[in-house]
């Protein structure tokens, strides 16, 4: 599907969770991850540039629970909003319900973002689907950045790195926002998670026989929204910045270029 470049809104998670501080900006000694300087840059703002500079993307939207300590750091064309204090699926829910879809979010700390990557993740997005979720295929991770320590997610026909890149492309999708919050609300009690998602669906997932297309299809069952999976064909799309060492990677991949 193609994206004229007013056509796409773009939502940037940037919170962090109440009374949860974040130990990457403590260490670094500012109060959000999100200013944390990459290469002497804040990461929000690598992230913002990228977006700024993305064919498809019109308006940006930076989500945030304390939106003061973006001032100076934002370009005026970008609106600031207040995260939702029940977590980041509340502030999607809440931006798609606000800005509609289809609705592009990311995050502060996907420093690496390209421009390149976006695209083809939309160029790539089933225009059959309702959400689509970016991934990159454990062997294209390890072939790109094969000193990263990444969680890979084990599927019966795919091991996988998310992206940090979700398109919400229809308002059916919200469903899908709904069902995260749920998920997200019952974060510490595995076992209500489990009768929320089946405890069939998990059992296949513990053993590693669940497929893609179950996955999706469960989602689809729960939700009433086709989802997919779009596989990235970069490695370095999977790396984020969550510890110390992701930083050092980050710094050492933007050095290489």
């Amino acid at each position: 599907m193609s994206y004229s470049a007013d056509a796409l809104t773009v939502l940037v998670l940037a919170g962090t969770r109440p009374g949860v501080p974040d130990p990457m900006a403590q260490a670094a000694g500012v109060s959000h991850k999100a200013i944390l300087p990459v290469a002497g840059v804040p990461m929000i703002t690598r992230v913002l540039e990228t977006l700024q500079n993305t064919p498809a993307v019109g308006r940006i939207i930076v989500c945030i629970d304390a939106p003061a300590v973006l001032d100076g750091l934002v370009p005026p064309a970008v609106t600031v909003v207040p995260s939702r204090p029940e977590g980041p699926s509340a502030s999607v829910l809440a931006a798609l319900t606000q800005f509609g879809t289809p609705l592009l979010v990311t995050t502060a700390d996907n420093a690496l973002l390209r421009p390149e990557w976006i695209m083809e993740f939309l160029n790539a997005s089933p225009p059959q689907a309702d959400v689509t979720v970016a991934v990159a295929p454990e062997a294209v991770v390890l072939r790109d950045v094969p000193v990263t320590k990444r969680t890979f997610i084990r599927l019966s026909d795919l091991a996988f790195s998310g992206c940090n890149l979700f398109l919400f492309r229809t308002p059916v999708a919200l469903n899908v926002a709904r069902l995260w919050l749920r998920v997200e609300k019952n974060r510490k009690h595995p076992l209500r998670i489990a009768w929320l998602l089946g405890p069939f669906v998990l059992l296949k997932a513990v053993m590693k026989k669940l497929s893609r297309n179950a996955l999706c299809t469960r989602i689809e069952k729960l939700t009433g929204a086709k989802a997919a999976l779009v596989c990235l064909s970069d490695g370095r799309a999977a790396v984020d910045i969550d510890k110390l060492a992701d930083l050092e990677l980050t710094e050492r991949l933007l050095g290489a270029e």
